[in-house]
């Protein structure tokens, strides 16, 4: 038995072994680096919605604060013409401006949270990239150098006739001490 799962391992080992040269590392290396910088495409632009939209909270709150305000000076103007029926929907107005603001302000907390988690996550995105399209460089540099490596040139192998008659002289020699 254990030499059946001996023998099923080595199998396997030669068949991954072949598997890992087809699959070329140059490709899977570019593949990948194609997909990151997609991801951090992606990333972007979705930083930059989260940004949008955290301006337009502020502006919006600026607004209320305004609105706050204005809904402040009203009531005076109710209490001070003694108009309790007025100034009840005014302060009705001001406890649903009050509350909107609470909403918005938890709201753009959240946001400032995640845009701050994004932006992290596109630091480090992007030091992975810049790794990696090192590594595809280094890869493909030396992917060339073995292809040159390959190139099976014809060697210089010219004889020359005073080759042939030194050659010819010691092989002379040789022989005749033997």
């Amino acid at each position: 038995m254990a030499l059946i799962t001996r023998v099923s391992r080595l199998f396997q080992a030669d068949f991954h072994a072949v598997l890992d040269r087809i699959e070329e590392p140059g490709v899977l290396l570019r593949q990948a680096v194609r997909e990151m910088e997609e991801e951090l495409a992606r990333d972007e632009q979705r930083s930059k919605v989260l940004t949008h939209e955290q301006r337009q909270i502020i502006t919006r709150e600026t607004g209320l604060k305004q609105s706050l305000q204005d809904i402040d000076e009203e009531l005076d103007t109710c209490f001070a013409a003694g108009n309790d029926e007025l100034a009840r929907a005014c302060i009705r107005r001001k406890l649903e401006v009050q509350r909107f603001g609470q909403t918005l302000s938890r709201k753009r907390g959240a946001l400032r949270e995640t845009l701050e988690e994004l932006d992290s996550r596109l630091r480090e995105n992007q030091a992975r990239l810049e790794s990696m399209r090192q590594k595809a460089e280094l890869l493909a540099g030396e992917s060339d150098r073995a292809r040159s490596g390959d190139d099976w040139s014809i060697p210089d192998i010219t004889v020359r006739d005073e080759d042939v008659e030194v050659a010819f002289l010691r092989e002379k020699q040789h022989r005749s001490r033997s």
